[in-house]
């Protein structure tokens, strides 16, 4: 299974791609500057595979690269990085 993760700021999402094809996206908005990341959602062929897990660490680790911080609205984000508290630096509380 070849996967790809990458941001697609003109559709305000992170985008995961399984073997070309579009497997799921975690949308975002911009606001004063943060990341505020409000809906996740995987296609149901994709779903219990660890996909969205793929998904989640991939656009948080690019965030942390670009420096940037995040406001969490989305619950499966929310749920991901209270599980992996390696990336709770990056949430700014609101």
């Amino acid at each position: 299974m070849n996967v790809l993760v990458a941001d697609n700021p003109a559709r305000r999402r992170f985008e995961i791609l399984v073997d070309g094809g579009l497997a799921g996206f975690a949308a975002y908005l911009v606001r004063d500057g943060l990341l505020v990341f409000t809906h996740t959602e995987i296609d149901p062929a994709f779903q219990g595979k660890g996909v969205g897990a793929q998904l989640a660490a991939a656009a948080l680790d690019q965030v942390r690269e670009r420096g940037e911080k995040i406001v969490l609205e989305c619950p499966f984000m929310a749920a991901y990085v209270q599980r992996h508290t390696e990336y709770q630096d990056l949430v700014v509380e609101r």
